[in-house]
């Protein structure tokens, strides 16, 4: 049975004569989409197959909706085919509609399968260890009949498939453009060589990883500061390194005058206190130049700056220097979560588990920006979304024209972030999602020395930060290391 919707756009349809016709997409046929007011104008060129010179065609606008169509006016037919978001979590069935939105994306998904002639769906196959062996064998292997969009999971895995050509450079396909406010642009950045493309991933429904600040508010209100002012601060950009070390001196206290603090700013892990520390100050660990080449960007001045800063901070406030001496790697999060400091950086992923182990209160803060950010920064390195390599032009095209819809804004909640509701059951109060996350998810920086084989920061630099070795010192010791690493991945 068609929904109201697409009864409502027949009838449009009819009464504007409209003609439906099927397209021939084909590996010759090019249709570059770009935005023409309310209207997106596709401007085509020789289609191959058909043999005939394409001119500009246009997306009509039918109110809510519009209708792509190619070169000669015609509506866009992908054949029938079935498209498959093949990840490790997705059941492929549709939940009910819980809310207004939902049921609108389920209507807008019902409009474009039978518009368009295609259907669409998320399905978990592999699982997330055999994600990797499933994708090189996929593309090894030359495929199959299926049309997949491949969910990847970051690693040393998909840089090899990256690097190994296994992913299709979809800067070359016109049906999904990448530059859209709706794709992650750090995620593209981080997964493109020189000019080819390789992974994307869109804002709809789901939040991306994060890294932030946890606050407990119990902490922070005994040693005298509100805890509502963090957020402030934040907002009004005033919640930046200094800010935060001042309020650390202020938590930092000997509560029961026995000679030994018991009240202690910090409890965090070093890998991704001193990683945010580099990336709130816009410095890197790896970069790119402008011909797309890696580059080694420790010892540039933001870096060396920002690792040296919070080398400081590290050994002025953490709380491992009172851990018991038979505790575990990862004691900081009981650290946290039973009160014994105020401040906790860590993954937003991790907020699920102090919702449901901590008894005091608490919060979430972007890290505090540097002297040379202008914004709040979060890196940026999740799973990213690909199309195998051993599709032709002609299926990787129509494999991306339909994900493009698929991943639309939906008509009416254009302004609406989908991604807030999962968000809001995992903190306790709106303020961590409103003004945090949703900053986190905008403000992210892609994370280039990911995709180094064999450059780790954290076992190349921050483990071995100490009194008597600085930044600087282990920045010169790796360099020549890390120069025959980017020589070779920039082959």
């Amino acid at each position: 049975m068609k929904s109201k919707i697409v009864k409502k756009l027949t009838a449009v349809f009819l009464a504007a004569a409209m003609t439906v016709a099927m397209v021939g997409c084909n590996s010759g046929t090019e249709t570059n989409a770009s935005v023409d007011g309310d209207k997106k104008t596709v401007e085509g060129t020789e289609s191959s197959a058909e043999g005939t010179d394409s001119e500009a065609s246009t997306e009509e606008d039918l109110g809510a909706y519009s209708i792509r169509t190619d070169a000669n006016g015609n509506k866009i037919d992908l054949g029938g085919i079935e498209v498959v978001i093949r990840d490790w979590w997705s059941t492929g069935e549709r939940t009910d509609a819980a809310d207004a939105w939902t049921e609108a994306r389920y209507e807008y998904l019902d409009w474009i399968q039978e518009t368009y002639n295609f259907t669409i769906k998320e399905v978990a196959i592999s699982t997330w260890e055999s994600t990797p062996e499933d994708f090189a064998n996929y593309v090894s292997t030359n495929g199959d009949d299926n049309y997949y969009v491949f969910a990847l999971r970051t690693g040393d895995e998909l840089i090899a498939a990256m690097n190994s050509g296994l992913m299709y450079d979809v800067s070359t396909l016109d049906s999904m453009d990448l530059s859209d406010d709706k794709w992650v642009h750090a995620i593209t950045e981080q997964y493109s060589k020189k000019n080819a493309t390789y992974g994307f991933r869109s804002y709809m429904g789901t939040t991306l990883g994060g890294r932030g600040v946890y606050f407990n508010k119990k902490v922070l209100e005994d040693a005298g500061i509100d805890p509502q002012k963090l957020y402030e601060w934040q907002e009004s950009g005033e919640w930046t390194w200094d800010k935060f070390e001042e309020v650390c001196a202020q938590v930092e206290e000997d509560t029961d005058n026995d000679g030994i603090v018991d009240r202690f700013a910090l409890a965090t892990y070093n890998t991704v206190w001193y990683t945010m520390a580099v990336y709130s100050n816009f410095g890197d660990f790896i970069g790119k130049d402008e011909n797309g080449l890696y580059i080694n960007c420790l010892e540039n001045p933001e870096t060396i700056d920002a690792l040296n800063w919070a080398s400081e901070m590290w050994q002025k406030y953490d709380a491992s220097k009172a851990y018991p001496e038979d505790a575990q790697w990862d004691y900081w999060t009981t650290a946290f979560t039973n009160g014994e400091a105020a401040f906790c950086s860590a993954e937003l992923w991790r907020a699920g588990g102090f919702q449901t182990a901590m008894e005091d209160d608490y919060g979430y803060v972007c890290f505090p920006k540097g002297p040379n950010a202008t914004d709040y920064a979060n890196v940026c390195s999740d799973n990213p979304y690909a199309i195998p390599a051993c599709y032709d032009a002609d299926k990787a095209w129509k494999v991306a024209f339909a994900y493009d819809l698929y991943t639309e804004p939906v008509p009416g909640f254009e302004d609406y972030a989908s991604w807030k509701s999962d968000s809001y059951q995992n903190f306790r109060d709106t303020e961590a999602v409103d003004f945090t996350v949703a900053r986190l998810m905008k403000n992210g920086r892609p994370a280039y020395d990911a995709l180094i084989p064999g450059i780790a920061p954290a076992d190349d630099v921050i483990f071995k930060i100490s009194k008597e070795n600085t930044p600087a010192q282990q920045a010169e010791a790796v360099r020549p290391t890390w120069a025959a690493l980017l020589e070779e991945a920039n082959k």
